[in-house]
């Protein structure tokens, strides 16, 4: 006897389109192919123009439905973007996400007008909807690629920045259109969307800190949920007072990422899985949406919006606005242009036509759709390559960190986590050899599945997991960062210690 509910297929279908997601994500690990693609591609695959398994026509709720992951992918993305990575990065991450967003709808557009002949309304319409990277794409490349500090800090800052100028330049046109709008309430609505992200954003955030910090809420597993409503009331505060939500949402993940260390741990944790189930859906529901059948209809038009968007406009876009800061050079500046991914947001923003009613909609998304497909492989798939070609691969990828500090509640101790590579100078070193500064001693090393009891003797080697007690001050996670990466050594070959005072030369074989 059975008592079937409405919603029971859809946990079905929902369940086993997760599942396959993952394993298509495990996949990734040994084919060089981005995951948003084949998570695109299995969403095709299952849908109306493939095995038929699953229906689904609506761009209003695949837009909808993409905001909501997109909360989720932003928000974990603030949590992971480093303080140092805005002072790293802001300048020309900023620019990029501004002026670079501009520059690059502006030149797309003109160039599609002239080669396709379509008109100039419309074309600054596809220019605008794929001028922003996509924080889904850009991110999951930042996990792989091995991109170097400074270069992967100004695509975070970039990418979770860009996407109120590109939202509202696509508003705007669509007001224009409709006869509702124009120039100067289209740069006011830009206004409002930065600076009330930035404002709305950082005011939540600090007000989820404080609550993170200061309320104890009993368990542990209920802080990471505290810290994903404290995202979900930054989008939804800025959204309703005509700022940028998406914006909000990412700033309010920084604060709390810099603002609650004793906590850090778990709440990235389970924000990570979220915004993996959120990339997998994402991709899968915007897949659902597409008809593989009407893309060779757009194929030389959509050919063309990608080759003028990855050839003419972001370069030029990155030459204006990136390449003027000071450590990029052309090496650098080649490889921002060409690690300019579009992906979700593109995608969802192509859904804004529909609810208008504008009559090229439809080939509006499906152009959008079939240049995001382009950029996904075509440059997600040589971006690592590139980099190793021109000799700015990183040892280490530019968003792990060398150290991370785990505050313990209660003692006044810190433990700080060394993460060691074989770039660092401590590697393949004694400890007696590199001694600490004042208030911190290394507790245990851990080294495969084992701990190695640490003594002066002992050999530090790279892929060793260095657990340090830190007396509780500010930045003991940048003090084991500064010992790890050999800046607390003066140049006379004494150690310098917190307090000034000299340690014997390294080779005094003085045990820590």
């Amino acid at each position: 006897m059975q008592t079937p509910v409405d919603v029971d297929p859809v946990v079905l279908i929902a369940a086993a389109l997760l599942a396959a997601g993952v394993l298509v994500a495990w996949v990734t690990r040994w084919v060089r192919v981005p995951g948003s693609l084949l998570f695109l591609a299995l969403g095709m695959l299952v849908a109306d123009d493939g095995l038929g398994l699953v229906r689904f026509d609506d761009p209003t709720m695949a837009g909808n439905l993409g905001v909501l992951a997109l909360i989720v992918i932003l928000f974990e993305g603030g949590l992971t973007t480093k303080p140092s990575d805005l002072r790293r990065a802001a300048a020309p991450g900023i620019a990029l996400a501004t002026a670079g967003v501009a520059i690059t709808a502006g030149v797309t557009a003109g160039v599609v007008h002239l080669l396709l002949g379509v008109d100039l309304l419309t074309a600054a319409l596809v220019g605008a909807v794929v001028a922003s990277t996509d924080a889904a794409a850009v991110f999951d490349l930042l996990r792989k690629a091995p991109l170097p500090p400074r270069l992967a800090a100004v695509l975070r800052v970039e990418s979770g920045a860009n996407d109120p100028v590109a939202i509202a330049l696509t508003i705007g046109l669509l007001e224009l259109w409709a006869g509702t709008g124009s120039p100067q309430r289209v740069a006011l609505f830009a206004l409002a969307q930065l600076v009330g992200g930035l404002l709305v954003g950082g005011a939540i955030g600090y007000a989820g800190a404080f609550l993170l910090r200061h309320v104890e809420l009993g368990t542990d597993t209920l802080y990471p949920v505290l810290a994903l409503a404290t995202g979900g009331l930054a989008y939804g505060s800025a959204a309703q007072l005509g700022a940028s939500g998406f914006l909000a949402t990412f700033v309010a993940g920084m604060v709390v990422g810099a603002f609650v260390p004793r906590r850090r741990r778990g709440i990235q944790g389970f924000h990570a899985g979220l915004a993996s189930v959120a990339d997998i859906g994402l991709f899968l529901v915007l897949g659902l949406l597409v008809f593989p059948s009407r893309l060779p209809g757009v194929a030389l038009s959509a050919l063309a919006v990608a080759g003028a968007l990855t050839f003419i406009a972001r370069p030029l876009a990155v030459l204006a606005t990136a390449a003027p800061a000071r450590d990029i050079g052309w090496r650098e500046s080649l490889v921002l242009g060409w690690t300019g991914l579009r992906g979700a947001v593109p995608i969802v923003l192509a859904t804004f036509p529909f609810a208008v009613g504008h009559p090229a909609a439809q080939d509006i998304f499906d152009v959008v759709f079939f240049v995001v497909l382009v950029s996904t492989l075509l440059q997600g798939a040589t971006v690592t390559p590139l980099v190793r070609r021109l000799g700015l691969a990183a040892d280490r990828p530019g968003w792990a960190p060398v150290a991370e500090a785990l505050p313990l509640e209660g003692v006044d101790v810190d433990l700080v986590e060394v993460s060691l590579s074989s770039d660092l100078p401590i590697a393949n070193q004694q400890l007696q050899d590199v001694p600490l500064s004042h208030g911190m001693t290394v507790v245990t090393i851990v080294r495969g599945a084992h701990a190695v009891i640490p003594r002066g003797s002992t050999r530090l080697l790279p892929g060793d997991l260095v657990l340090l007690a830190v007396e509780p001050q500010a930045g003991a996670a940048q003090r084991a960062t500064a010992w790890a990466r050999g800046e607390v050594h003066r140049k006379d070959g004494h150690h310098q210690q917190e307090g000034g005072a000299s340690a014997p030369p390294l080779s005094s074989g003085r045990e820590t």
